[in-house]
C-alpha cells in the first residue's frame, strides 16, 4: 500500500503505448477505487484505462490476438490463476522477499520500505528468509 505500485504499472503503461506497442490493462473488478472501475490510478491522480476481470482466466479470454503489452493491476484481488515465479527455485511464488543490499532484510528493519526491484524479490515460502538477529547475513545466500 503507497509503495508506488500503480504508479510502476501506469508509468509502464504510458512507455509502452509512446513506443507503439498494442496494450491492455486488466484489473480486479473488486478495486474501484479513485478513478472507478474502468481505470488504473495512482495516488496522485495519474491513470490509465484499464478492464475489470474476475479471474486469470478472464484475462485470457479476453487478450486480443494483437496484443503486445499485459499490464495486471492489484493481481493479488483475484484468483490463485496469477502467481509470480520464485527467482531462487523457479516454483509459484506467494511472498515478497524485502532485499538490503542483494540479501534478505535482516528481522529488525524497517517492515515497509518502497522500491522496486532492487528491493523485492518473489519467493515460494520455502525460499522466503527472514534473518534471525543472531544469524550471518551472509550464509542466507
Amino acid at each position: 500500500m503507497f509503495s508506488g505500485k500503480s504508479e510502476e504499472l501506469i508509468r509502464r503503461v504510458r512507455r509502452a503505448v509512446i513506443a507503439r506497442k498494442q496494450v491492455q490493462v486488466f484489473k480486479s473488478h473488486l478495486d474501484a477505487r479513485y478513478a472507478g472501475l474502468f481505470s488504473v490510478s495512482s495516488h496522485d491522480g495519474v491513470t490509465v484505462e484499464a478492464e475489470p476481470v474476475d479471474s486469470a482466466e478472464e484475462i485470457s479470454r479476453r487478450l486480443r490476438d494483437s496484443t503486445e503489452v499485459v499490464a495486471v493491476d492489484e493481481a493479488q484481488f483475484l484468483d490463485d490463476g496469477i502467481h509470480a515465479i520464485c527467482v531462487v527455485c523457479g516454483g509459484p511464488a506467494t511472498r515478497n522477499q524485502r532485499l538490503v543490499n542483494g540479501k534478505p532484510a535482516p528481522w529488525n528493519s524497517p517492515t515497509i520500505m518502497v522500491g522496486g526491484r532492487e528491493s523485492y524479490e518473489a519467493r515460494c515460502r520455502h525460499c522466503h528468509r527472514v534473518p534471525r538477529q543472531d544469524e550471518d547475513q551472509t550464509a542466507l545466500l
